[in-house]
């Protein structure tokens, strides 16, 4: 009787200790989602990097989050919807843009408020949008266009031959 009394506490502590870090967890967490949000929508050409739940940021500091990503059939253009607070308001000229966290981070979606005195309204699209820079691509280009250039100035004549 003892032995099952302890093992009843023990399994109800551990119970209360796994549902206090549950606790912890989803109110620490963007998992609960923005609460009295708005959604915006913006246009990419290419929307590397981001996915359903990625970060909305203003001035760093996370706003909101993408809740939709479509790819229009006629323009190939990405779609990308995304839900900001309610005490969040952004001007007309606002730049919507990919960033990155880093050279190998994660992607999120930056906003930059511009000046104007027209505020975007719920379900309106920001008309201003930054894709993403490709690094591998462009990495690619330096060392082809350096490898182009090497061949074209770095060969000397053969000898024997003479130049026009």
């Amino acid at each position: 009787m003892q032995r099952n009394l302890v093992e009843t506490l023990v399994g109800a502590a551990v119970l209360a200790v796994a549902l206090g870090f549950g606790w912890y967890a989803y109110s620490t967490t963007s998992i609960r989602g923005t609460r009295g949000a708005y959604e915006l929508t913006a246009r990419f050409d290419r929307a590397d990097g981001l996915a359903i739940g990625t970060d909305v940021r203003v001035s760093g500091i996370k706003v909101g989050s993408v809740t939709a990503i479509t790819l229009d059939p006629a323009t190939f253009f990405a779609n990308i919807r995304f839900a900001l607070r309610s005490d969040v308001k952004l001007p007309d000229d606002t730049v919507a843009e990919i960033a990155a966290e880093g050279l190998l981070g994660g992607r999120y979606l930056n906003l930059n408020p511009g000046n104007a005195d027209t505020i975007l309204a719920a379900g309106q699209a920001v008309k201003y949008t930054k894709s993403s820079a490709d690094f591998m691509q462009m990495i690619g280009k330096f060392l082809f266009s350096a490898t182009e250039d090497k061949g074209k100035t770095g060969a000397a004549p053969a000898a024997g031959s003479t130049q026009p």
